[in-house]
């Protein structure tokens, strides 16, 4: 019995035919697409998008009074995030203050009594030498009546006068000798207690210098321009110095994309080589970037256990290479790329000087 074909069953062949071509044409499109792109370019998709992402941490514990960011919130360099209560801080720094103005009067207690010590030594001085005159005229008289006497010119009394003055006159000028450099030593320990005043004085305007810091924590700034991240702070919480409060997206340096490449792909990759990329999140945009760096070791060698080979338990594993790129482009064109994106990147097999 012959099969007759009804028209509806020839619209459906001829409608799979086409469709058939159609599907064969665009794998071969897609195949002859792959396989230019495998011809021109060392590609990989094991490739991340990065940035500086920096912690904001707290140099100053205590509580907080006031948050003032936002999460993904974008901030300038000074702006103000968070501040910490900061009495407890600046009575420190006053405390500080009173002492070193404390030190600054007993300097000059100790500066005038150098002064006053000064004075009572010149005079002392002055005496000495008015002692050491009275004994020289002593002397002589002395001699004098000494050679009246052997001359039977003068009285054995007159002598011994004369010698008692004589020693008078030697004992004052001992004394003023005394007082002079008892004066004189009085000076030497002023001038040591003016020392250790000084050393105090510089030890209380460092410990004021530091108090102004602990006072100048308590506000903590945004470090550059940047965008906020995550927020995990509210007022009224209390912190510690060093404790992390926020973190905060650099956008005063580059972007930057570290391509894993295979070790059999990098031979043909030079410093300052313009590479394409496309990223996962905008699969109809390209962009441009600059190869900067390629790293001097495998991925796997910076890894905490790296691998060691000798064991001879041996499985041959083709490593990867991190290839640092620089994202170019003005930064509100490249500003979609966001910190961890997966991008694919495409270099050119050839040097691009070749």
């Amino acid at each position: 019995m012959k099969k007759k074909y009804t028209p509806t069953d020839r619209l459906i062949t001829k409608i799979t035919g086409w469709i058939s071509v159609l599907i064969v044409a665009a794998l071969i499109a897609w195949g002859g697409f792959t396989l230019k792109n495998y011809y021109r370019y060392e590609q990989t998709n094991d490739a991340q998008v990065q940035e500086y992402v920096n912690p904001v941490i707290s140099r100053a514990g205590g509580f907080i009074v006031e948050v003032k960011f936002e999460e993904n919130q974008e901030v300038k360099k000074g702006d103000t995030l968070l501040v910490i209560d900061n009495r407890e801080y600046v009575l420190q720094q006053k405390q500080t203050q009173a002492a070193l103005q404390k030190a600054y009067a007993e300097l000059k207690v100790l500066e005038s009594n150098t002064g006053t010590t000064s004075k009572e030594a010149a005079a002392a001085q002055a005496q000495v030498e008015a002692s050491k005159a009275k004994v020289w005229k002593q002397e002589l008289d002395y001699k004098r009546y000494e050679k009246l006497y052997n001359e039977e010119s003068a009285t054995k009394q007159r002598l011994e006068d004369a010698k008692a003055a004589l020693d008078v006159n030697e004992s004052d000028y001992r004394s003023s000798q005394d007082n002079y450099a008892a004066s004189v030593s009085k000076i030497k320990d002023i001038q040591a207690e003016k020392t250790v005043v000084q050393a105090e004085i510089a030890r209380l305007e460092a410990l004021l210098d530091r108090h102004k810091l602990d006072v100048s924590y308590t506000a903590v700034t945004a470090p550059y321009d940047g965008r906020m991240g995550r927020r995990t702070v509210e007022a009224g919480q209390m912190i510690d110095a060093g404790e992390t409060l926020a973190f905060i997206v650099n956008n005063e340096t580059d972007k930057w994309v570290v391509a894993n490449y295979k070790e059999t792909q990098i031979k043909d990759m030079h410093i300052g080589d313009h590479v394409k990329i496309v990223a996962d999140s905008y699969p109809d945009q390209e962009f441009q970037g600059t190869i900067i760096s390629l790293s001097p070791a495998t991925g796997s060698s910076f890894s905490l256990l790296p691998p060691d080979n000798s064991t001879g338990n041996y499985v041959k594993i083709v490593q990867r290479i991190p290839v640092r790129i620089r994202v170019d482009g003005k930064r509100n064109e490249i500003n979609v790329l966001k910190v961890g994106m997966n991008v694919n990147v495409y270099a050119n097999k050839k040097h691009s000087n070749g």
